[in-house]
């Protein structure tokens, strides 16, 4: 006790300060060069009690960003990515019951007295350096292959529209969980302070599956982690601008007031929701500036409307919001969500499907593109995929030129690119079917791991309790798939 007593009041030399605090300089100064913001990509860093470090990445991050192009309705994989020639020498046979064995079937098509094999009318070729087979409904898409990372094993247990959307978006196939976005929200906070973390993209005029705002809800997370939409025309966030006659300084001084009040009632009462109003009051008056800017594409250069392709001249389109994702990224949101409808094809799908890749393809590669050319993806992931697949045999009737696909979750085709992914690779494998999975499945869960491992979160420490228990987003179970981390 005597010997710690005596070592405490030792007088220091000149000599022992600069030995003792040499690191602590040296971090000083290193603090100086690379930022907490730069190194953990949340600028909340520096701001978080003690309590809530357990939200901070827990490894550096690959990806700052992420933008989902979301295909409503499932994509039929076997006529965009996976090349099963076998179905069209089979065309018109009967699958074989080994095959389907005793898998469920939706009750669209479990009534049909025979289940006929319908190859695919589109013809696939190999592309790039990585030979990544491809339909010809994707011509730009082909262009890019070694940029990308497919992942042809996805599955899921959720056979009807609504429960595999809500799966994929938030991690149960029921509602009330909060979506990816809110998550990444809550855990990571945001690097500008003017734009919500979390903004979501709907193409206009689209018909197909409902898509509810609760896909992009926080669920039992406050209310200021959830999703914000961004929508075309005159007013791109609803009840954002002032009424007549209510001027910014006016605007400003309500806010101020309305602050004061909600702090009292806050210290009386304790609910932590009334601080997510002032917040949201907050970001609302800096989106009146932050957001108009975001918004306008009209002096995009035509080099890039070319690139995007005509419709990205028409707000509201797909390829109109690819841009306007490529401008969020710029301004560091952390999620861009954009959902297109129609990919629902139960029956004229020859015809449905060229529609849909004409309208998602050129805007979908030329993002890739564009992003690349401006640096940012090194550090922006992007990912293309709707919430399962289609079946191999046609619901109704088959003809030479004409038929339809049912849902079919036990396998499907994303792909991804960017930030903290391989390139130019095809993970996992299905059967000459295409029915079942023969090589690395890939669940939801482990595709939402894997998501927010790419972005610094360990998605097993990332929780919040509610009603006596701790969730997570891949409740309760789910892998990082290590083979396509780069």
């Amino acid at each position: 006790m005597n010997c710690n007593h005596n070592h405490d009041n030792k007088n220091y030399s000149r000599r022992d300060f600069l030995t003792r605090t040499s690191l602590g300089l040296g971090a000083l100064s290193l603090g100086g060069l690379i930022s907490p913001v730069d190194a953990y990509g949340n600028s909340n860093f520096l701001n978080l009690l003690e309590s809530e470090k357990k939200r901070l990445p827990h490894f550096i991050p690959k990806a700052k960003r992420v933008i989902y192009l979301f295909q409503s309705g499932a994509p039929s994989q076997l006529d965009l990515f996976d090349y099963k020639p076998k179905l069209n020498e089979m065309f018109g046979q009967e699958v074989p019951s080994s095959i389907i064995g005793e898998q469920r079937l939706t009750g669209m098509s479990s009534g049909q007295n025979t289940f006929p094999i319908a190859g695919s009318l589109f013809n696939f070729k190999q592309h790039g350096n990585c030979g990544a087979w491809m339909s010809d409904l994707m011509p730009y898409t082909s262009k890019i292959v070694d940029e990308l990372c497919f992942i042809k094993s996805m599955y899921t247990e959720a056979i009807n529209h609504d429960p595999a959307m809500t799966m994929i978006q938030t991690g149960s196939e029921l509602p009330g969980r909060p979506s990816i976005g809110s998550w990444l929200s809550y855990g990571l906070g945001t690097d500008n302070k003017n734009l919500p973390e979390f903004v979501v993209l709907i193409t206009k005029g689209k018909s197909g599956q409902p898509i509810y705002s609760r896909l992009w809800g926080n669920g039992f997370l406050p209310s200021k982690h959830q999703g914000v939409q961004f929508r075309s025309g005159k007013d791109p966030v609803l009840y954002l601008d002032n009424p007549p006659g209510v001027t910014s300084t006016i605007r400003q001084e309500q806010l101020s007031s309305l602050k004061k009040l909600q702090k009292i009632n806050h210290a009386d009462i304790g609910d932590p929701e009334i601080l997510t109003k002032i917040s949201n009051y907050e970001m609302a008056y800096r989106m009146q500036t932050s957001v108009p800017e975001v918004m306008k594409i009209s002096d995009e250069p035509d080099y890039i409307f070319d690139l995007y392709g005509e419709d990205s001249k028409n707000p509201g389109t797909f390829a109109a919001n690819c841009i306007l994702a490529r401008k969020l990224a710029e301004k560091d949101v952390k999620f861009i969500q954009l959902y297109h409808r129609g990919w629902d094809q139960h029956s004229n799908l020859p015809r449905d499907i060229k529609k849909q890749a004409k309208e998602t393809d050129q805007a979908s590669a030329a993002l890739i593109k564009d992003l690349k050319q401006r640096g940012l993806l090194e550090d922006t992931l992007v990912i293309w995929g709707g919430e399962f697949g289609r079946t191999n045999y046609s619901q109704g009737m088959l003809e030479m030129d004409n038929y339809g696909r049912d849902h079919h979750p036990r396998c499907f085709t994303i792909f991804m690119a960017g930030a903290g992914v391989k390139k130019g690779i095809t993970l996992g494998a299905t059967d000459d079917f295409g029915y079942n999975i023969t090589e690395r499945p890939v669940h939801i869960h482990d595709f939402q791991a894997t998501l927010m491992h790419l972005l610094g979160v360990d998605h097993e420490k990332l929780t919040f309790k509610f009603q006596g228990r701790r969730y997570r987003l891949t409740d309760v179970h789910g892998n990082v798939v290590q083979e396509i981390l780069s």
